[in-house]
């Protein structure tokens, strides 16, 4: 005879030597192994080995059109569904189910932990235990052909849903103290007060008084795929010029200071 008790869990009774069936609402969840992953800014050559072998040795692959065309080779025999923003979830609410002990890999262009929080908080929250593995992001790559150091930059994302205006805040800081910044922009082309791209950042920048014609940037858009583009010029060059949704920043304040600079610690 089955009975539940009151953990959701059905016992077997009915023999002196009765079992327990773990069988609660999350057990199918609990013998799955769920997948966040980066998987770089576009090229395959981006994609780190571990990423390679997890995807590889996965049964299930959840992700958007861009992010797939990066791993298409390593996805060919594998459960795929494409999504956009609108039916993320609903693709998400299906699989949970299904899952079993099957394994699900959610692949996240550059790195997971970078624009992505939203959408790693909603994954946690439908499936419980995640593993997330870092990728290469673009700001990273960005960073590198501008040869901007990160640890003398600040990098914001605007590429986010929330209100952004302590973020517009926190680049105006950033430029005033002297940093460089890495900055990813917001596309929202339907809403066109939440629209916030390398044109709107430069008439922003004016209006808030920087001398845009004496400040240096570059715009990346599509990084390490064959259809990269570098705009390299000032940040008053940038009002009234479109770029893609896949496009990076970097307002460049960098000035050379190397070791030399320092013989103190060697001389003394």
């Amino acid at each position: 005879i089955l009975q539940k008790n009151l953990q959701n869990t059905w016992r077997l009774t009915g023999n002196p030597l009765y079992s327990t069936l773990k069988i609660d609402k999350d057990s199918r969840s609990k013998l799955a192994k769920v997948y966040a992953v980066g998987v770089g800014p576009g090229s395959p050559k981006y994609v780190t080995e571990i990423v390679k072998e997890i995807i590889q040795n996965c049964d299930i692959v959840i992700g958007y059109k861009y992010t797939l065309k990066t791993i298409e080779d390593l996805i060919e025999e594998k459960e795929i569904y494409e999504i956009t923003m609108n039916d993320q979830e609903k693709s998400y609410q299906k699989i949970h189910p299904e899952l079993g002990n099957r394994t699900l890999v959610i692949p996240f262009t550059g790195d997971v932990n970078f624009s992505e929080s939203e959408v790693v908080d909603r994954l946690i929250e439908i499936f419980g235990e995640i593993e997330i593995i870092p990728g290469i992001s673009s700001i990273q790559v960005a960073a590198s052909r501008a040869q901007v150091p990160l640890d003398k930059s600040k990098v914001i994302t605007m590429h986010v849903t929330t209100p952004i205006e302590d973020k517009k805040l926190e680049l105006q800081k950033a430029l005033i103290d002297g940093f460089s910044v890495i900055l990813v922009p917001r596309p929202w082309p339907k809403q066109p007060d939440k629209h916030f791209m390398p044109s709107e950042i430069a008439f922003y920048l004016k209006e808030h008084n920087f001398d845009t014609s004496q400040m240096k940037v570059h715009v990346f858009e599509a990084i390490t795929t064959k259809n990269e583009t570098n705009f390299v010029g000032t940040v008053k060059d940038l009002e009234g010029k479109e770029f893609s949704d896949l496009s990076v920043m970097v307002f460049n304040q960098t000035s050379l200071d190397s070791y030399m600079n320092y013989r103190w610690q060697w001389e003394n």
